[in-house]
């Protein structure tokens, strides 16, 4: 038996000479330094007494040492467990109490408030690794053989252990299997028509499956090259688009890019595709941005239990405000959520999937596992359809309908139509206790400064435009919407700001 997915990225690779990431001050790695390096991450959480199958957990800054440690986690035949580098101690606490990792990795500054803590919670090891890829992690690495002969894993084997976001209750474990990586990667890279002559600007997180994943599979996968930085910056992704082919975003980034003066289309001639994912990506910046650079974003959309779901064709009509077609191998499907029945095209219900790319369950918790399941499907809780053309659309969270007066209002619907009224940078819909109604229909709306935009301007632009019952009963301005780190909007946190709105 091999280790099925760095066997893989193995059987990939190009000559060990060609260029696998470059970081900002010039430091250059090939193929050959990639393979050394994660042998010697190997073989250092051997040496740390890491079993096959055991956690592997970091919270560190963004370095390229942390992609090799995880690929050597990967090699030494444990699972990786990246952590948002945003988590509280108290929150550490909770992922070490239920992940029990034999490792734990963190950044320097942070280890005299997480010792106790990796300590009460049975942690074998505790080491650091820093934004500049020092740290008692790296010393153990660097004294370590080059090479190493990868513990054996099979497809379904574990390789990661991705934490939920949370938002509401705890967070669950999402157990991904050497095939889950595999498979969906290979299929990414093939369906984006990447080559060892493409070179991405990576400009991710990398404790989430956007940039680890997605970003850092699909290139080795491809052989390509990537420009690693620590962080997004506009001026400097800007510069760096003369010389790479692809960018990988979340929405912000092209917001951000959109704001830059330097954004032509000669910026952006020598790039072949800019990918979009982790959250929605608005219809008036696809537009805004095919006209400026005379590319269309390509959006995608994914989960972290599931990896790449659905892509807009590479070759093909990238259509604002859907997330193009089920991938090679995934299934998709939209079911009534009451019943379970499969809908017909254009009627919205809930998202189901199936494939290769789907996770092997809940950590520790076979109920919600089971309970997630439906005949072999995994049930998503996105709300959303199929459109005549097959283009999937995401409508929302299954825990973001608003229910009022007894009728369901979708609130991707009525946010489309507030974006598109003159002075509306973004708005998010919620509902908020409503003693009359169950819920009041609540629309929370960014402006543009300068414009005076007022609750009856918004309120006068929809009248006529939607059924009375989906028509918001309030109007609240923000200056922004709530995000977490990858963007989404945190519609759980505008839900208890407003939630007094109505007097309950």
């Amino acid at each position: 038996m091999t280790n099925h997915l760095f066997s893989l990225i193995r059987s990939r690779q190009p000559d060990p000479s060609r260029l696998f990431a470059e970081l900002p001050d010039g430091r250059r790695y090939d193929y050959g330094e990639m393979e050394r390096r994660s042998a010697q991450y190997a073989n250092a959480l051997v040496q740390l007494g890491v079993m096959p199958g055991d956690r592997v957990a970091l919270q560190v800054e963004k370095s390229l040492e942390a992609v090799f440690a995880y690929l050597g986690t990967v090699r030494a035949g444990a699972v990786f467990l990246p952590l948002n580098t945003a988590y509280t101690p108290s929150e550490i606490d909770y992922f070490l109490s239920d992940a029990e990792p034999a490792v734990f990795v963190c950044d320097p500054a942070q280890e005299a408030a997480l010792a106790p803590i990796a300590k009460a919670r049975g942690v074998g090891q505790l080491l650091t690794l820093d934004a500049a890829g020092a740290g008692t992690l790296r010393a153990a690495a660097d004294a370590q053989r080059t090479s190493f002969e990868d513990v054996a894993r099979g497809p379904d084997d574990l390789a990661a252990l991705l934490y939920t976001s949370g938002t509401t209750g705890r967070s669950k474990g999402a157990m991904l299997s050497h095939d889950n990586l595999a498979s969906n990667a290979q299929v990414l890279a093939e369906y984006w028509r990447f080559t060892p002559d493409d070179v991405l600007i990576h400009a991710l997180p990398i404790f989430h499956t956007h940039g680890l994943f997605v970003a850092i599979n699909a290139t080795l996968l491809a052989g390509s090259s990537m420009i690693f930085l620590p962080k997004f910056d506009a001026d400097l992704v800007l510069t760096l688009m003369g010389r790479a082919s692809v960018l990988m975003g979340v929405p912000t980034f092209y917001t951000r890019l959109l704001k830059h003066p330097g954004l032509t289309p000669e910026a952006a001639k020598a790039m072949r595709l800019f990918i979009s994912g982790s959250a929605p990506l608005l219809a008036e910046t696809h537009r805004e941005w095919r006209a400026r650079t005379a590319h269309a974003i390509l959006e995608r959309y994914g989960m972290t239990e599931t990896g790449m779901n659905t892509s807009n064709p590479y070759e093909g009509e990238r259509i604002a405000g859907t997330v193009g077609f089920p991938l090679p191998g995934v299934e998709l499907r939209v079911v009534d959520p009451e019943n379970g029945r499969e809908l017909i095209h254009g009627a919205i219900g809930m998202i189901e999937v199936k494939g290769p790319n789907v996770f092997k369950g809940y950590w520790r918790m076979p109920e919600k596992t089971a309970a997630e399941f439906h005949d072999g499907w995994f049930v998503t809780g996105d709300l959303g359809l199929i459109d005549t053309r097959g283009y999937v659309q995401i409508v929302g969270r299954g825990k973001d309908l608003v229910i009022t007066g007894g009728f369901n209002v979708y609130p991707k619907e009525i946010e489309t139509e507030i974006d598109a009224i003159d002075g509306v940078i973004e708005s998010a819909v919620i509902g908020v206790p409503h003693a009359d109604f169950g819920e009041g229909v609540t629309a929370v709306v960014v402006a543009r400064q300068g414009m005076g935009l007022t609750e009856a301007q918004v309120l006068g632009a929809l009248e006529g435009r939607l059924a009375r019952f989906k028509c918001p009963k309030r109007v609240v301005f923000l200056d922004d919407l709530p995000r977490n780190t990858m963007g989404k909007v945190q519609k759980n946190l505008l839900r208890e700001q407003f939630k007094g709105l109505y007097g309950g």
